[in-house]
């Protein structure tokens, strides 16, 4: 029997109202619903990794997230808020686009343990972007206005919207996926990669404004980046890419420590 494995997936983080009450005067910390079931699926087990904040009880040196990637089989760096731009230094051009920078700090060190004890990391949307930072790349912090001509990666039809992508010949998703030219997925992101970081291939691109649309670590362990959300394909979604392989994948280099 195939020991059962334990999947990190890193917290969203709601911070409290000025005039809130109850919950909301409190910081939360949570999964999106989507991506646990999405894993939990293969017959994995789930736990969803906290973070310390400054306004909590603990003293944040009793804690520390190395000790998670030690316990866990691998990690998911889930959706969410932009990235600070001062993370890739840079200013934010508007003060909407600022992001979480406590999101980016905790989630770039737990980026940092997972690699260094060369454990599996999954990005999906805000985690491929952190993951390509956290490499020393930028993104762009408006593709609509900072690119002549976009795809369209954003809509008011959130979860259900699409566009095509172009996997990369001879990559690690056309391994896994197949030769088929163009494939459709959910894309809601209004930020993308710029500049590549270091150590990272492309694997694929969007059609019509060529923006990077996955990126794959070039190290001996596995780090791979989905700027799309597999999570939220449903089962009539016939064309839909379905990353099914991409998710066992995944698990199989979770619980051997090797990847193809």
């Amino acid at each position: 029997m195939k020991r059962t494995l334990k999947i990190g997936i890193s917290a969203r983080l709601s911070y409290p109202r000025p005039d809130g009450k109850g919950m909301e005067s409190k910081t939360l910390q949570y999964l999106e619903q989507s991506v646990a079931q999405w894993i939990m699926a293969r017959g994995v087990v789930v736990f969803m990794v906290p973070s310390i904040t400054q306004d909590g009880m603990l003293d944040r040196s009793a804690v520390r997230l190395s000790a998670y990637a030690q316990h866990l089989d691998g990690l998911v760096l889930q959706g969410g808020a932009d990235v600070n731009p001062m993370a890739y230094g840079e200013p934010a051009i508007r003060p909407e686009w600022a992001g979480d920078r406590i999101r980016d700090m905790y989630e770039m060190e737990l980026l940092h343990e997972f690699l260094e004890s060369r454990k599996p990391v999954l990005g999906i949307c805000r985690g491929a972007q952190l993951i390509n930072v956290a490499m020393g790349g930028s993104l762009y912090q408006d593709i609509a206005s900072q690119i002549p001509g976009p795809t369209q990666h954003l809509a008011d039809s959130y979860d259900q919207h699409t566009h095509d992508i172009v996997l990369e010949p001879g990559g690690l998703l056309e391994k896994l996926m197949g030769t088929m030219p163009q494939r459709k997925v959910i894309s809601i992101h209004h930020q993308g990669i710029r500049t590549l970081g270091r150590d990272l291939a492309v694997e694929a691109r969007a059609t019509g404004d060529d923006m990077i649309e996955a990126i794959r670590g070039t190290g001996r362990g596995f780090l791979l980046g989905l700027q799309w959300h597999p999570e939220f394909r449903r089962p009539s979604d016939e064309d839909v890419l379905d990353c099914l392989p991409l998710l066992e994948s995944f698990l199989e280099a979770s619980r051997s420590g090797h990847w193809i």
